[in-house]
This record gives C-alpha cells, structure tokens and sequence, in this order.
C-alpha cells in the first residue's frame, strides 16, 4: 500500500514509472524531478515531468487506475503532494536530442531518466536561452552531488551559442564549491 502523503519524489517517480511500463508505456522522467534527485534534494521539485510517445488516453487510462485524475494538462492524485505532467517529445537539451537514459531503481520501481550531464544541461538551456537564474542555480546543484563531464557541457554549449553563459555557470559553480 501506498502512504500517499508521506512518498518521495524519487519513490513517486519508481512507483509511477513501474506502473506505467506495466502497461506499455515506456516514458522519460525530466525536467526538474530529475535535478530534486540528482541534487539530493538541494531543490525541490513539485511535480514529474515525463516524456512518452504514447498516447494519452492510454496514459490517462492506466494513471486512473492509481488514483490520479486529469487536471488541465496535469495528473492529480488527492492525497499526493506531487502531481504529473506529461510534456511533449521529443526528449532533447536545447536542439540535441538525448538517446541515453540513466535507470534508477527504487523500492518501487525503476525510473528511467536524464543522466546527470544532460539534467545540467536541460537546466542551462532555460538559463541561455531565456535567462532563468533559478535554471542556472539548478545545474550548479546537480554539479555539486554529481560527476559531471564538463567538457561534454562545454562542448553542447558551443553548440548552443552560449559560451558566454557557460563561463558564467563555471564561474558560479567555482564559487560554490569553495563553500
């Protein structure tokens, strides 16, 4: 039995992605459930983004089963303090599409998700191209609980058009790791 009230994101996440392959639906946790879990919890987020090529009355069909109910483009469950959504694909960081997953298992399932360089770089996109600062503090998060390849985010914000903001991301980063 599920204690709805009281689940983590990262337990929410295993248990709905678990459910939600059991019914043929395979999805692609983003977005900022996977900074909660891999910042460990240095930012908490309120909601799982997935992505899923499935159709969503399929999806909407097996997330009623688990109690959940569509809001607006949203999935509720009464006593849950997190909700879902579900965003268009593809799955991609600025204009790269991700063909790598990283699999985390939980109690309650496993979650397939952004690896931790690609959960750094999704979060620098909203900081270059529309200069959200909370994206920016996201990534350095992560950065700080993770083994980033830095040269790998060097090279996809060169690509990007934005080796400006990447030194200013370093630059931060260096700050707080001297914490």
């Amino acid at each position: 039995m599920i204690d709805w009230a009281n689940i983590s994101l990262k337990d929410l996440a295993g248990y709905v992605s678990e459910e939600l392959r059991k019914n043929g639906i395979d999805t692609v946790l983003v977005g900022g459930a996977c900074v909660s879990i891999y910042s460990r919890n240095r930012y908490q987020s309120y909601d799982l983004d997935y992505v899923t090529y499935e159709d969503m009355k399929k999806v909407k069909k097996a997330l009623s089963c688990l109690g959940f109910a569509e809001k607006g483009r949203c999935f509720w469950h009464e006593n849950c303090k997190w909700f879902v959504e579900f965003v268009s694909p593809p799955v991609a960081v600025g204009n790269e599409p991700i063909r790598e997953f990283n699999n985390i298992v939980t109690e309650l399932g496993t979650i397939k998700l952004l690896l931790p360089v690609d959960s750094v770089k999704d979060r620098l996109a909203s900081f270059y191209h529309w200069n959200d600062k909370q994206g920016l503090e996201q990534a350095v998060n992560i950065c700080l609980e993770q083994n980033i390849d830095f040269s790998e985010v060097e090279r996809w914000s060169i690509q990007e058009e934005h080796e400006g903001k990447f030194r200013v991301f370093m630059e931060l980063l260096a700050k707080n790791m001297q914490k």
